[in-house]
């Protein structure tokens, strides 16, 4: 089954991984000690109010995301690139989906942790 490429989206995100997550370790922590120390609660806190500066025009999401995501996408301001269904995770690919071009999702729940999406196409 082929599918068109009008069923792709393409997103940025800002992840925050927690003690709760699968891999305890990112580009910014590579032993994993802050990760390994943050709750979900602290994780969620901070993502609320980076997006908070992001949707009040405070921040840039691509300048939030190169600084403060814990994914290798953030030296890319956050940008997965383009993709289609089944290619991630289920809530995060749900939300994105959800979404209209430039809108940021509220707090999205993976078993990497914690994220904010923006949907960039």
């Amino acid at each position: 089954m082929s599918s068109s490429s009008s069923d792709k989206v393409r997103a940025s995100h800002i992840l925050i991984k927690h003690q709760g997550s699968r891999r305890k370790a990112s580009w910014k922590d590579p032993e994993g000690r802050i990760i390994s120390s943050t709750t979900r609660e602290a994780a969620v806190s901070q993502l609320k109010s980076l997006r908070d500066d992001i949707v009040s025009g405070k921040s840039k999401f691509e300048d939030v995301a190169s600084r403060y995501s814990d994914c290798s996408s953030a030296k890319r301001g956050g940008d997965l690139g383009s993709f289609g269904r089944n290619q991630m995770q289920k809530p995060f690919e749900d939300a994105t989906y959800a979404l209209k071009v430039g809108e940021i999702s509220e707090i999205v729940d993976t078993d990497s942790g914690v994220h904010i999406i923006l949907r960039t196409c």
